[in-house]
């Protein structure tokens, strides 16, 4: 799958899920990252550097939304896949809700 599908796929499940995808200029010296999941007045967001490439967008999407339970979602299974290898270690799944 190109990365470049791949991404519109993780961007449509945390549309899915209730959670704002946006692109932003960020400081990476300063911030360290990419972007990465926030919440800002209440709401998840998944905030990401505009001039990160498709591939670390993906890493950043994907880190984000498997936190959240995708159980319900209709997703291809090669980004369940990709959400499978970015679930990290911890058993507590978020509800965008």
């Amino acid at each position: 799958m190109k990365p470049e599908v791949l991404l519109e796929i993780l961007e449509s499940a945390a549309d899915q899920l209730g959670i704002k995808v946006s692109y932003e200029q960020l400081s990476v010296v300063a911030t360290g990252t990419r972007g990465g999941l926030c919440r800002v007045k209440g709401q998840h967001r998944i905030i990401i550097d505009k001039r990160a490439s498709p591939e670390e967008r993906i890493t950043t999407l994907a880190t984000a939304v498997a936190t959240f339970d995708t159980s319900e979602l209709e997703l291809p299974p090669k980004a369940r896949e990709v959400l499978r290898l970015h679930e990290g270690s911890s058993k507590h799944r978020k509800t965008a809700a």
